[in-house]
């Protein structure tokens, strides 16, 4: 059976459905125009009460669904439908009060069709089609013929009018088929970034598992190093300096099975929307206290930039992690330098901005483009992926990485954070 189908609402359709009372407006002005014109221009009688009230129930018409459209988010298939059959029947009433298929503005049924055939499902889309032919042979039968004496001056006015109504129809069919494909083209890109972003987050998946099962595996091994330097430490004939050395040994074990230890936990039962939230200089000086227990040969300086109240932020172990990457990569892209990692921190009523400052060489330009987005070969300073895990965490939580290379010299790793974070 040949079954009308609705689609669902989509934003997609509700763009359709503005354009098309957008371009209403200007097929209604042009009507508005002729019915008051040719009388007075051409010396044509028409009948204008009847061509007038036609207008007037399409001008409340459109009215109403402009008001609709204004403030909907989205509309169905079939309001679209309907509203192209409502200008059909309008226009073929406006055509048989008016010569019938005689009168070039028959030719206005075609952008209907083309609309349809771009937007709407392929039944709906036939049955526009089918009620425009419905319409145009109907006219040729049943119409109001203009009363014109002349039969040359006739034809040419019918000639005139078909080239005016051509170069509407071309126009408006023109305009709308170059904003449905701009539209097109625009959610294709849409939809290829994110495929891209599924991807990577199905990477960044695949290495949050590798790093649970890394993380059960080095307990053993690093418990049994933690035994042993425990051993000699305690052994009454080691010389101070290796005692202490021992000592800095141990206390970098402990780091170590501490991290393995919040690994385990993370992927594990810990339910990351029960973070705590603390005040965001806060959190960042505790974390960067952090880090300096595994870098320790390492100065940095933390700048609060912004006025109190102090913003809370939720105390994710992502973002933790986002923020040691970065530390580590500032850290090792100074090398043997001696001046310090500039941390700073600022707020304002949208979001919150980390920013990670070091006086190295600068991100060359392959990481400014792809940075984060793909990973990069293994290097002395790491596996190359630390970027990608980062931006990946980041945008989890509604935030946003930029790398740049400041005028002044070295480079910058920006977190912007909303406000309000999820």
């Amino acid at each position: 059976m040949f079954a009308l189908t609705c689609s669902n609402a989509a934003p997609e359709t509700l763009t359709s459905l503005r354009r098309l009372v957008a371009s209403r407006w200007l097929v209604l002005l042009m009507l508005a125009a002729s019915t008051l014109l040719a009388p007075l221009l051409l010396a044509i009688p028409l009948p204008q009460a009847a061509l007038w009230s036609i207008v007037a129930l399409a001008l409340a018409f459109n009215t109403l669904a402009y008001l609709r459209l204004t403030n909907a988010e989205s509309a169905a298939s079939c309001e679209l439908f309907s509203q192209l059959l409502f200008d059909i029947a309008t226009l073929s009433a406006v055509v048989f009060f008016s010569g019938g298929a005689t009168n070039p503005l028959v030719s206005l049924l075609l952008p209907p069709v083309a609309i349809a055939a771009l937007t709407l499902p392929g039944r709906q889309a036939l049955l526009i089609a089918l009620a425009a032919i419905v319409a145009y042979s109907a006219l040729m039968r049943f119409y109001l013929p203009l009363p014109i004496s002349d039969a040359s001056r006739a034809t040419r006015l019918h000639l005139i009018g078909m080239w005016l109504i051509f170069v509407v129809s071309a126009a408006m069919i023109a305009w709308l088929i170059m904003r449905m494909t701009q539209q097109i083209r625009e959610r294709d890109a849409a939809l290829a970034a994110a495929r891209e972003q599924a991807l990577r987050d199905e990477r960044v998946m695949a290495m949050g598992t590798l790093a649970a099962g890394a993380a059960h595996e080095l307990g053993t091994p690093l418990a049994t190093m933690n035994l042993i330097v425990g051993e000699l430490v305690d052994d009454p004939q080691l010389a101070p300096a290796i005692r202490e050395d021992m000592a800095l040994l141990r206390q970098q074990i402990g780091v170590c099975k501490h991290i393995i230890t919040g690994l385990s936990r993370r992927a594990g039962v810990e339910r990351l929307e029960n973070t705590d939230r603390q005040p965001v200089d806060r959190w960042l000086d505790a974390v960067r206290q952090h880090w300096h227990a595994l870098r320790p040969a390492v100065s940095s300086q933390l700048i609060v930039a912004s006025e109190p109240p102090t913003p809370l932020i939720a105390t994710d172990p992502r973002l933790e992690q986002a923020v040691l990457n970065l530390l580590n990569n500032a850290a090792n892209a100074q090398g043997e330098s001696q001046q310090a990692l500039t941390i700073k921190v600022c707020w304002c009523d949208e979001k919150i901005c980390i920013d990670i400052r070091d006086q190295g060489p600068g991100f060359p330009p392959s990481v400014l483009a792809q940075g984060g987005l793909s990973g990069f070969p293994a290097h002395a300073g790491g596996s190359g992926v630390g970027l990608v895990l980062t931006r990946a965490a980041i945008m989890q939580l509604g935030g946003q990485l930029r790398l740049s290379n400041p005028e002044s010299g070295g480079a910058q790793a920006r977190i912007e954070l909303p406000r309000t974070q999820p």
